[in-house]
């Protein structure tokens, strides 16, 4: 009796070639949108539909934030350092950079777990909700540009005509979040632990980055600069808005181009393994 062959192929992604599988991505999150659109909504609705100071929040974080800075810097324990500017908006500005990446990065990493139940009972493209969640950070950063332009009128300044181009300039921060959070968001899956490691990592990495204070000139924490990406993607727009210049181009584009890699790779691995993510949450 002769025996049985089994023989196993690789997903269809796989057997179809790499390069088939952008063209797979592309079309499988247009054909979501709705999807994604929805899912933004329940998101955003559940964050602060039972909140009674609702987006508020957005703007007494970073005054919080900003006045500890403020007392530090008095009190002479820390040097804000030179930012040819006043510290509020400098530190506003700075704040909303940053928040959009941490706040959007922490939302995605949790993005499968929080929709475990979703995820197990319907069969639907993963991918819209690591985007949905990771969307929830542009509210808080609009909100938080409010009170800049608030500021602006205060101090009696007139920013760089260069403000217009801040929709482009947070897309390398933004894909930078969302590549990070597909595959935060596939470990947090498997381990738990990781959506808290990264609330308490999200704060210590904002006093490691020059966010509410000037670049350091010399020092550890001077060399840790040049290689944190994220610096680049805070300092080069806020200084465009404040300056209509960036210092460090050459940092920005470098950061760009490896917030792009990252992306990419993060979203083919997502899209490769995102079919066996029920059999994990």
């Amino acid at each position: 009796m002769a025996g049985i062959i089994s023989t196993y192929e690789p997903d269809n992604s796989l057997k179809k070639g790499y390069f088939s599988i952008f063209p797979e991505i592309c079309k499988e999150i247009k054909k979501n949108k709705w999807l994604i659109y929805q899912l933004f909504k329940r998101e955003f609705s559940a964050t602060y539909k039972q909140s009674f100071m609702g987006v508020l929040w957005a703007f007494i974080i970073p005054l919080v934030s900003i006045c500890v800075f403020i007392v530090l810097n008095q009190s002479g324990i820390l040097s804000i350092g030179d930012i040819r500017a006043p510290y509020p908006l400098y530190a506003v500005l700075g704040m909303a950079f940053w928040q959009l990446f941490s706040r959007g990065l922490v939302a995605s990493s949790n993005s499968l777990v929080n929709a475990g139940s979703m995820i197990v009972k319907i069969n639907f493209s993963k991918k819209s909700l690591v985007i949905a969640s990771t969307g929830q950070s542009i509210i808080p950063f609009l909100v938080q540009f409010v009170l800049v332009v608030i500021l602006f009128v205060y101090y009696r300044i007139t920013p760089s005509i260069a403000i217009v181009l801040i929709p482009l300039m947070i897309i390398p921060m933004m894909l930078l979040t969302l590549g990070l959070g597909f595959i935060l968001s596939l470990l947090n899956g498997i381990v738990r632990d990781i959506g808290n490691i990264l609330s308490i990592l999200m704060t210590f990495l904002m006093f490691l980055t020059p966010v509410l204070y000037a670049k350091p000139k010399t020092g550890i924490l001077a060399t840790a600069t040049i290689y944190n990406p994220v610096h680049y993607l805070v300092s080069a727009p806020r200084e465009l808005v404040l300056m209509g210049t960036i210092s460090e181009w050459e940092g920005f584009l470098l950061s760009t181009i490896l917030s792009i890699a990252i992306f990419v790779v993060c979203l083919v691995i997502f899209h490769l393994t995102e079919t066996r993510v029920a059999e994990r949450i």
